[in-house]
């Protein structure tokens, strides 16, 4: 902390063109931003075995890789770790407790120097928007938002320098992370890193004269005693009439709020609104037919959301029922829809002129978008939930059993290159929610075992490449 908190930089002139500065790395929600392809016949070159849950998507961060867990009662870590390594790779930068209070199951959205992630599940009564130094981890603001089934689980974008975001009844909202207030009182993003530096060597003067006084009650600082400043709500829509769990869509002055209905809470409402980014009031809206977890993906002028009659429960895939909807950006007027026989749980990825979903009838279908006709589909024989990956011409799907599959963009023809349940690297089955990445020719993919036929039994993140 000595060493780090000093070169603290907090950026505010934040593009919205960076990558990953939005869910799965661009609106279209390919999970591969910089465009390079993953090798043919990919190995596993590292792994990181757990016993915890790794429920988010890895995020590239820098030269590392973001990758949130959960531990036994929730407890949540979170940290980045380097992409190229030799051997199991070793945290740059971690957070834990105290200063996460609440799990994150959030994949988080980086541009300059901030990394912006939200915390909360969905059987908690509150959340937080959290914004962090992306190099070294060191706490910039919070911003707490209390209340019955507030949560922040998708993802935010950072956008024309400001942060979107869904947070369950809390509705949709943006932020200004340049605006903030502490104890009440404006203070300049600049000026924070002074505050910071001067309230540390306060909280390590105490510390040491503790240690002089009796060092066996001596307690060290952490970072969790450092300010927080709360960033200014711009606008806020929809609380306690939507639940936002998705991830927002921004493109260029739209945001796209995709919204559920919880059957057992009898709150929420099935449906897409778009937003007018500035104001926040609403350009169009249109009904679903059934919940949009994985939100709206975006190319050139078509919104197209994907919906489940199920959301991500293993003990629900029986039965479970589909839609894929397609819309116009600027009108709201409705290109097509496709019923499915089975939940579409996470987005679409858009494509040329495709759009790739994967299935709880562990199908995986590829669909014009300028019409819907289905073009070609591929059997994973297992159920996916997660989202896919594309890049090189290839998409890459991880299913329910750890298998990593990997199949031609054109033809649809396709095979699995990793089975994580049988090989030797890593000999752990588990179920992939979070999508798998590409970044830099490499493919990261993590598992997580909270039900289902691995319950409980030991999970891995992989890079796989050459």
């Amino acid at each position: 902390m000595r060493t780090v908190l000093f070169c603290l930089v907090f950026v505010s002139n934040i593009v919205a063109a960076e990558p990953w500065a939005t869910y799965r790395g661009n609106p279209a929600r390919t999970g591969n931003a910089d465009g390079v392809a993953v090798p043919d016949s990919p190995k596993i070159l590292w792994a990181i075995k757990a016993n915890d849950q790794f429920v988010a998507s890895p995020v590239p961060v820098g030269d590392g890789v973001y990758l949130s867990r959960l531990g036994a009662f929730n407890q949540p870590r979170l940290g980045v770790y380097p992409l190229a390594s030799a051997g199991e790779p070793k945290a740059v930068w971690t957070k834990a407790v105290p200063y996460l209070r609440l799990a994150s199951v959030s994949s988080p959205s980086q541009a300059g120097n901030l990394l912006v992630f939200g915390d909360g599940m969905h059987q908690d009564a509150g959340g937080t928007l959290h914004g962090l130094a992306a190099d070294t981890g060191l706490p910039l603001w919070q911003l707490p938002l209390p209340g019955e089934l507030i949560h922040l689980e998708g993802a935010p974008t950072i956008a024309n320098g400001h942060v979107y975001m869904g947070g369950g009844a809390a509705g949709a909202f943006r932020v200004d992370p340049t605006s903030l207030t502490l104890d009440g009182k404006p203070v300049a993003a600049a000026d924070l890193p002074k505050l910071q530096e001067a309230k540390w060597k306060d909280l390590l003067a105490k510390y040491d004269a503790e240690k002089k006084k009796d060092p066996s009650l001596a307690i060290p600082p952490s970072e969790d005693e450092l300010p927080k400043p709360t960033p200014k709500i711009v606008w806020r829509k929809g609380e306690k009439k939507w639940h936002v769990d998705a991830p927002v869509n921004v493109v260029g002055d739209r945001v796209l709020v995709c919204t559920s209905f919880l059957d057992a809470e009898k709150v929420g409402e099935r449906a897409i609104y778009c937003l007018d980014a500035a104001t926040g009031e609403t350009v169009w809206t249109k009904p679903l037919r059934f919940n949009p977890w994985g939100g709206a993906s975006v190319l050139g002028d078509t919104v197209v959301v994907a919906g489940s009659s199920v959301g991500y429960y293993y003990a629900q895939l029986k039965g479970a029922k589909g839609e894929l909807s397609a819309f116009d950006l600027k009108t709201g007027e409705e290109k097509w829809r496709k019923d499915a026989p089975a939940g579409l749980a996470s987005c679409a990825a858009l494509t040329g002129d495709l759009a790739i979903c994967t299935a709880t009838d562990g199908k995986v279908r590829a669909f014009a978008l300028a019409d819907g006709e289905r073009r070609w589909i591929y059997d994973a024989k297992t159920p996916v939930f997660a989202p896919p990956a594309i890049a090189g011409g290839v998409v890459y799907v991880g299913d329910l059993k750890g298998a990593i599959h990997a199949i031609d963009l054109k033809t649809g023809n396709g095979k699995a290159i990793v089975d994580l349940g049988t090989d030797p690297a890593t000999a752990s089955p588990g179920m992939v929610y979070g999508g798998p990445i590409v970044v830099g020719g490499k493919l990261v993919v993590a598992t997580c075992n909270l039900e289902g036929p691995f319950a409980r039994k030991p999970t891995c993140v992989v890079c796989l490449g050459r």
